[in-house]
């Protein structure tokens, strides 16, 4: 039972030790001693570059012009009433046979 309590001390102090490391306190992990507030006024600390931004832009595409067809073509003969009522009869019809 005292070999886990001195285990855990142990423990607690590496993950302190980790803790001021992880946090920049390289001083303080190393000789021990905490950075007073008279300190910092002799130290001022870099600033910070500021980080690139998270995405480049992306490119601007330029915009096609509609495609106009040409005056020779023929233009497509509108749909009637018949064609559309023989087209239903098919689709029904194809309907009827598969149920």
């Amino acid at each position: 039972m005292l070999e886990i309590g001195i285990f855990c001390v142990i423990v607690l102090a590496a993950g302190y030790w980790v803790a001021m490391y992880v946090m920049g306190r390289h001083d303080d992990v190393i000789h021990g001693k905490f950075v007073h507030s008279e300190e910092e006024a002799e130290f001022a600390a870099p600033a910070m570059p500021t980080p690139p931004p998270r995405f480049p832009n992306r490119p601007v595409k330029a915009v096609e012009p509609a495609k106009m067809l040409p005056a020779d073509d023929v233009a497509p003969t509108p749909v009637t009433s018949e064609a559309l009522q023989s087209l239903l009869a098919a689709i029904q019809h194809d309907l009827k046979s598969v149920a």
